[in-house]
């Protein structure tokens, strides 16, 4: 049996160098964007890696496939800054409040970067903050209804509306923030409607299953629980 051929050590160097390369363009692109806006042009961006527009498409294949790299890269701040999002702590209303505070937080700083992966979105390459928070709540949320002997199909529905509502009301409220003598309510009285409308959702897919839940008392998360808490199952 022929041995199979060692690799060539110069292709692997390459490789290892391309995707360097590739990386230190995104950041220069991550910069550019917050610097110039959603509107960002690839001679900017090239201009900010110090480089000129050829160069740059000598590491990417196109347009699209930047703003592939870049939503890439998204998600991997998405996933790191988010933290306390992934691993929620204490009561219902805690658990929403963190998670809409992050949330807030996260676009207010990223706004820029926000506006660009919704104006360059596409399905099958672009993963944005709707993605990532939904399909995490869907999977939180359908662990305690499983707990709770709730059938589980809502979560996925119910997560991904809740997040888009959050979503369309931060998007409209960074656009009337930013626009010349804008009326707005301030981060904390959105924070404040943001999670009341949340726990009416959540709390309404609960007693449609015959759960009731003290929004104030501390929830384990649901790997943790065996049955429902005392006094949870209505009658």
């Amino acid at each position: 049996m022929a041995a199979s051929p060692r690799p060539d050590g110069r292709t692997t160097r390459w490789a290892g160098q391309r995707e360097r390369r590739r990386a230190e363009f995104v950041d220069a692109a991550l910069a550019a964007i917050a610097e110039h806006g959603p509107e960002a042009s690839t001679e900017q961006i090239a201009d900010r890696a110090g480089v000129a527009r050829t160069r740059l498409y000598k590491h990417f294949a196109d347009a699209a496939d930047l703003q592939g790299a870049i939503a890439a890269k998204a998600r991997e701040l998405i996933v790191a800054e988010l933290e306390p999002v992934w691993n929620p702590k204490g009561s219902p209303l805690e658990m929403i409040t963190v998670a809409v505070e992050e949330h807030l937080r996260w676009l207010t700083e990223h706004a820029n970067l926000y506006h660009y992966l919704t104006r360059h979105a596409r399905d099958d390459t672009t993963p944005d903050v709707t993605t990532a928070l939904g399909t995490h709540l869907t999977t939180l949320f359908a662990g305690y209804l499983r707990v709770f002997g709730i059938d589980p199909a809502p979560a996925e529905t119910t997560a991904f509306g809740v997040v888009g509502y959050v979503e369309s009301a931060t998007r409209q409220w960074l656009t009337r923030l930013s626009a010349p003598g804008g009326t707005v309510v301030s981060r904390e009285q959105l924070t404040e409607l943001l999670v009341g409308a949340i726990w009416a959702v959540l709390d309404h897919t609960l007693r449609a299953g015959g759960v009731t839940l003290d929004p104030h008392a501390r929830l384990a998360p649901p790997e943790q629980l065996s049955a429902p808490p005392r006094a949870l199952r209505s009658r």
